[in-house]
């Protein structure tokens, strides 16, 4: 799949918000596959979020399944918030087949903060070259204790995007703080699956990683602003969420991002 081009803004910050504009354009377009082996809770609204988006969701974990469909998607997501045995031999061939082919790939190491196998899986899993790893604060703190987040990203190589009150998006070089979101995020089951998958998409078209990962937390975190606008509770949230989603515009960019460029080591 072609890609579009960066910005060439020598702002990090402009250039998160080009990329916002024009990878959400992209995806429109080009309608990128997103692969996603997530939590079994998570699977219906994941897929809702990537089609009101534009993208198209796969979410197979057939093993004798899972080499075609994640070496033809344009991006793959792991998800580690249903962990089996199978699963775990599911998600190895997923990540060696979508390498292979040259696909972005996104870990979203959902709880490893709570399980010592789990973490152990995460770290070996973020040897493995992913184009982003996006968890909580908790999460990504599990793979690089007393590290600071740009000094993970730098050791493993990878952009690391960590989700809060404040996202902050980092590949160990720059760094960029979104204050863009809503509590009512946190009050859905999902939504930080259906995030991690809308990043993998920005991920399927862009050539930045670490932009296209800030680009797609901005976007997260500006639909939940919209959505509750109109939400009377978490239920309403979800449906308004996935009708901001479809419903974002180059001009609620303009108006509504919030992004900062804080120096390595700042408390955004």
């Amino acid at each position: 799949m072609d890609r579009w081009p960066p910005s060439g803004d020598s702002d990090f910050s402009d250039r998160v918000l080009h990329t916002a504009r024009d990878g959400l354009a992209a995806i429109r377009a080009r309608r990128p596959r997103v692969h996603c082996i997530t939590n079994t809770v998570a699977q219906a609204y994941t897929a809702n979020a990537l089609l009101a988006l534009g993208a198209v969701p796969s979410m197979t974990t057939a093993p004798d399944e899972i080499a075609a469909f994640a070496g033809s998607a344009d991006a793959l997501l792991v998800n580690l918030g249903t962990l089996e045995p199978e699963r775990r031999a599911v998600i190895r061939t997923a990540i060696e087949v979508a390498s292979a082919a040259g696909r972005p790939w996104l870990l979203d190491p959902v709880f490893i903060d709570r399980s010592a196998g789990r973490a152990a899986f995460a770290r070996d899993l973020a040897a493995l070259a992913p184009a982003a790893i996006r968890g909580n604060g908790a999460e990504i703190a599990v793979l690089g204790p007393d590290e600071d987040l740009a000094t993970i990203a730098r050791r493993l190589a990878t952009v690391v995007a960590a989700t809060g009150e404040t996202d902050v998006v980092t590949d160990g070089d720059r760094l960029v703080a979104i204050a863009n979101g809503h509590p009512l995020m946190a009050r859905v089951t999902a939504m930080g699956c259906a995030g991690a998958a809308v990043t993998a998409a920005f991920l399927a078209v862009g050539d930045d990683a670490c932009a296209a990962s800030a680009a797609a937390m901005l976007l997260l975190g500006i639909a939940g602003e919209s959505a509750a606008e109109t939400a009377r509770g978490p239920g309403s949230f979800a449906s308004a969420y996935l009708d901001a989603l479809y419903g974002l515009e180059a001009a609620d960019i303009a108006a509504r991002a919030r992004v900062t460029t804080p120096e390595q080591g700042e408390a955004p």
